[in-house]
């Protein structure tokens, strides 16, 4: 797929994308990124890209016309004809307005095989660009950044991690916090007997331990140790449940639970009652 970033300041994305897991994607043809500077699209003297608002107010807004400038020259499609056609792309602009980013839509966009992504910047953008230009807004969170780079770059890492082949171990996206699996109580691993792993299921992710088995005086906890398969699963999903009751209680009213996990909350609940 192919990522496709509009920004004034270009050089933003020299470092965060070169690194780690986005990189070798890059590197292994799964994923493409092209930056554009809309800067080359201002054709003023001093290529100018932001002015401020009519009616008055403070700070300054960026213009339509490098946008929608940049995006012709990119041959995109009008948003209505994406929409009737299926097209598989999407112009997204980052805004502090737009719906906040999760790992659904992240799971949305991997489907794509194109994702603009609009840096906004300054006070705001020109109306006509959400309005009339982009698919829809989104925000990487309830904050105000002083631009979209960072949430640019937080989305192409997040939806490159859901590429086929771009990590390591397939099952690693559908272990990690967040990841939902529709119409499952609790997921399971492909590999299985045993499964000592699972997916989420939309909570928080278990704990992690690694050698050595005591460091300072802390151990790890004895059932991981044991080679008890079922007890290792239990006892992971028991802390999963645990870290999310005690830091995000909302993400279990969206969660399928099983009748084990009923249980477990409930020993939870009772535990912590007694404290």
């Amino acid at each position: 797929m192919k990522f496709e970033i509009l920004t004034i300041f270009p050089d933003f994305f020299r470092g965060p994308l070169d690194y780690g897991m986005v990189r070798r994607a890059r590197e292994a043809g799964l994923i493409e990124i092209a930056i554009h500077d809309l800067r080359a699209f201002a054709h003023d003297r001093h290529r100018t890209v932001d002015d401020r608002p009519f009616g008055g107010g403070e700070g300054m807004v960026l213009k339509p016309e490098p946008i929608f400038e940049c995006l012709d020259w990119m041959a995109v499609a009008a948003r209505s004809e994406r929409l009737q056609s299926g097209a598989r792309e999407t112009v997204i602009l980052l805004s502090p307005q737009g719906r906040l980013f999760s790992q659904s839509v992240a799971q949305e966009l991997v489907s794509r095989e194109r994702v603009m992504l609009i840096c906004g910047r300054y006070e705001a953008v020109d109306e006509r660009v959400s309005e009339y230009l982009a698919d829809r807004e989104i925000s990487v969170g309830d904050f105000v950044l002083s631009g979209g780079e960072l949430g640019a770059a937080i989305i192409v890492d997040t939806v490159s991690r859901l590429v086929p082949g771009a990590l390591g171990n397939s099952a690693s996206a559908q272990q990690e916090s967040f990841t939902a699996h529709a119409g499952e109580a609790q997921p399971r691993c492909e590999n299985e007997p045993p499964s000592s792993t699972c997916g989420s299921g939309g909570l928080l992710d278990y704990p992690h331990y690694t050698r050595p088995a005591e460091f300072r005086g802390m151990t790890v906890p004895r059932v991981l140790v044991s080679g008890n398969h079922d007890e290792i699963r239990r006892w992971r999903r028991r802390k999963a449940l645990e870290k999310t009751l005690a830091n995000r209680p909302d993400l279990l009213d969206g969660t399928r639970l099983s009748k084990e996990d009923r249980t477990l909350l409930a020993e939870i609940e009772a535990s912590e009652e007694r404290r």
